[in-house]
C-alpha cells in the first residue's frame, strides 16, 4: 500500500513552501499537482516521478474532481508515494477536506502537509497587515462565490456586520455585488479595499480603493485575485515593500537571505 501527501505549495513564491513540503516533492513516485502552483517547485522532483497537471481554471478543468480522485487512488493502491500539490494550504479552499473523506473512506494511507495560504501571503507581501492593535482584532477568509437566493443575501448580511478585515478568495467575477451588498448590509462605503493579482510572485499588482470606487480601478484586474477588506488597506502606504518603487528593497533582502 501506498501513502497520498495532500501538501500545500504556497502562494506562488516557490521559497515560501515549507521544509517538509519540499520532502514530498522530492521522495514523490507521482506528483499530482495545480493550476497555482509555480512549476519551479516540481524541479526537485526525482526524475522518474510521474507529474500529472490537474489544474482548473473558471472555464476549465483539464482533470474533474472524480478523475483526480481515481488517480489518488490507483497510484496509491500500486503502492506508490503519492504527492497532491496544491496551490496554498490543501485544507483552504483547496478541497483538501474532501480527498481526505475520499482516501479515509478507501483505507488509504494519508498525511495532510499544511501551506502559507494566499490569504494571508498576498496582502503581507502587498504591505496589508490583517490584524493591527488600532484597525483590526478579528479576520475571516471568505470564499467570493457562494450560494444564490436568500442563504446568499444573509451570507453576505452576516460577513458585513462581522468580522474587522475580510479576506475573500475566487471574488473578482463577483466584485460588483460583493461591494453592492457590504454597503445594504452596513459596511461604510469608504471602507478601504484592495486586489491582489498573482500575490508573492514578479507579476504582482496591487490596486487599493473603497468600496465605493473599486470597480472603477480594478477592471482590468483578473483571477488569481485576493480581495482584502478594512481599515488594515489603509496601512499599504506607508509599508509596502515588495512592488514597484520598492523591489530594489525586495531584491536586497533576496540576496540577504541566499
Amino acid at each position: 500500500m501506498g501513502k497520498v501527501y495532500l501538501v500545500g505549495a504556497g502562494p506562488g513564491d516557490p521559497d515560501l513552501i515549507t521544509v517538509k513540503g519540499m520532502k514530498t516533492i522530492q521522495k514523490a513516485d507521482v506528483i499530482l499537482y495545480d493550476r497555482l502552483v509555480n512549476e519551479e517547485l516540481l524541479s526537485y522532483a526525482s526524475d522518474k516521478a510521474d507529474l500529472i497537471y490537474c489544474g482548473k481554471s473558471p472555464d476549465h478543468h483539464s482533470l474533474t474532481q472524480d478523475e483526480i480522485n481515481f488517480l489518488l487512488c490507483k497510484f496509491a493502491n500500486q503502492g506508490k508515494v503519492v504527492t497532491r500539490l496544491k496551490g496554498g494550504d490543501p485544507f483552504i479552499f483547496g478541497r483538501g477536506g474532501e480527498e481526505a473523506e475520499l482516501l479515509k473512506k478507501n483505507g488509504i494511507f494519508y498525511e495532510i502537509v499544511p501551506g502559507i495560504t494566499s490569504g494571508s501571503a498576498a496582502p503581507a507581501y502587498a504591505g496589508i497587515p490583517l490584524t493591527h492593535r488600532d484597525y483590526s482584532s478579528s479576520v475571516s477568509f471568505v470564499s467570493g462565490v457562494s450560494k444564490s437566493g436568500e442563504s446568499y443575501e444573509k451570507y453576505w448580511e452576516n460577513l458585513a456586520q462581522g468580522s474587522d478585515t475580510l479576506c475573500i478568495y475566487m471574488g473578482v467575477k463577483n466584485l460588483p455585488n460583493i461591494c453592492e451588498r457590504l454597503i445594504r448590509y452596513g459596511r461604510h462605503p469608504d471602507t478601504p479595499i484592495a486586489l491582489i493579482h498573482w500575490g508573492t510572485t514578479e507579476k504582482q499588482q496591487t490596486v487599493t480603493g473603497t468600496l465605493a470606487n473599486i470597480l472603477n480601478k480594478s477592471h482590468t484586474f483578473k483571477n488569481p485575485s485576493m480581495i482584502i477588506i478594512g481599515e488594515v488597506v489603509r496601512l499599504r502606504d506607508q509599508i509596502k515593500w515588495f512592488e514597484t518603487d520598492s523591489i530594489e528593497n525586495a531584491l536586497t533582502a533576496e540576496a540577504i537571505l541566499g
